[in-house]
């Protein structure tokens, strides 16, 4: 799942998020990869040289799964050039903590540096549990369910609503109803989806199944015959794979274009059945608090 990490900084989803829940911090650490994003603090902020034995890691460090080849990529590249982008962390009980920069920590650590370039800032335990999270998802580090967990933690640790969450991490909606979505499955499948052997599409499909051992049967099925989400799908609707494009040519693309974009704007599967003037729409849910943000949705536009 790694990638290169995005050039764009914290600062804007994330002052829009403490101006929103009352902290009232705005000065906040740009992510760029270059010398200068990386200092690009409060003014008069000066780097610091830590003992790498002073700093611990981030206590609410989201991400769970390192990836101990890409580590020593990062180690050896420290030998060879130093560390560019200086770790952010806050003062602990005892020396420091970090608040980004967990893999340059490793990574420093395993290149044997005795000392590591840091940006000292004063962040409560809300502001750098929320820090955590954001880093790692604009860098897109994350695995789907670390994410999940992330989004979850936000929500249920701090009371954040999920447009709250939506504008802090930059992502839509529906995004983020549908991350929050895969944490209803059984730890196994979650297990497959953050090792990559299913998609968060293949999740959703999986969602639209009661009972999880025929979920956890199916599951196996998609990692053993690499059945595609839209396979998923039809199965999961108890449609065989020869009936799905009667179906589809029964609708006008007109009418395909709008399930969509209902889809992507309330976060669940959409379906419009029309029969000359009259027809219904139907709202799937796969779940009691799935149909109660349905709902609030509806209510929410009288």
């Amino acid at each position: 799942m790694a990638k290169n990490p995005k050039e764009r900084g914290l600062g804007m989803g994330l002052g829009a998020l403490f101006e929103s829940t009352g902290t009232g911090r705005s000065t906040l650490p740009n992510n760029s990869n270059s010398a200068k994003g990386a200092d690009a603090s409060a003014p008069g902020d000066d780097v610091k040289y830590i003992g790498i034995n002073d700093i611990k890691p981030n206590s609410n460090q989201p991400r769970k799964n390192f990836d101990e080849d890409k580590i020593q990529d990062l180690a050896d590249s420290i030998v060879e050039h130093g560390i560019i982008q200086p770790l952010i962390v806050r003062p602990a009980k005892v020396g420091y903590e970090i608040v980004a920069g967990e893999r340059r920590y490793r990574a420093a650590r395993k290149a044997g540096l005795k000392s590591v370039p840091c940006l000292v800032r004063e962040f409560t335990d809300r502001e750098n549990m929320l820090i955590a999270i954001i880093e790692n998802m604009q860098r897109e580090d994350l695995d789907p369910i670390e994410e999940a967990e992330g989004l979850e933690q936000m929500i249920k640790a701090y009371g954040l609503t999920q447009e709250e969450v939506s504008k802090s991490v930059g992502k839509s909606r529906p995004y983020i109803t549908n991350s929050l979505r895969l944490l209803n499955l059984s730890q196994e499948i979650k297990d497959m989806i953050a090792q990559g052997d299913l998609t968060p599409g293949h999740a959703r499909a999986l969602l639209s199944i009661d009972g999880e051992a025929k979920r956890l049967e199916l599951a196996k099925r998609i990692v053993k015959s690499g059945l595609s989400v839209r396979d998923v799908e039809r199965l999961a609707s108890g449609k065989g794979k020869k009936a799905a494009p009667k179906a589809k040519a029964r609708k006008s693309r007109d009418i395909q274009y709008v399930e969509q974009e209902l889809k992507d704007i309330f976060g669940t599967k959409v379906n419009i059945e029309t029969n000359g003037t009259k027809g219904k729409v139907e709202f799937e849910y796969y779940s009691r608090e799935e149909l109660n943000r349905l709902i609030d949705i509806f209510r929410s536009l009288k």
